[in-house]
């Protein structure tokens, strides 16, 4: 069974460093996309420090997805803010 929350860990780890890397290099703006890959590696690691009683890893991904959570709720309200404009009529 450890090899699976070791699999976890590593898969966050990727999922983290490929979103920051898409990200500096512009292939990738933060927004939705951005923020769920960060949320689901954030995730990843949570679980494996918490396994491995790693807790100062455990709680920054704790923040760490909490962070990506928030700001996925702005983006979403943002999106919702905005006004839609009716597609033009043409006869």
């Amino acid at each position: 069974m450890d090899i699976v929350f070791e699999v976890i860990g590593w898969a966050g780890t990727v999922l983290i460093l490929f979103a920051y890397l898409m990200l500096s290099i512009g292939k990738l703006e933060n927004g939705r996309t951005y923020q769920l890959i960060n949320l689901f590696g954030a995730i990843g690691l949570l679980i494996n420090g918490a396994v491995h009683a790693a807790w100062p890893s455990a709680i920054l991904n704790v923040v760490w997805s909490g962070i990506a959570v928030y700001s996925l709720i702005q983006l979403v309200r943002k999106r919702g803010a905005q006004p839609v404009t009716p597609p033009a009529h043409t006869p």
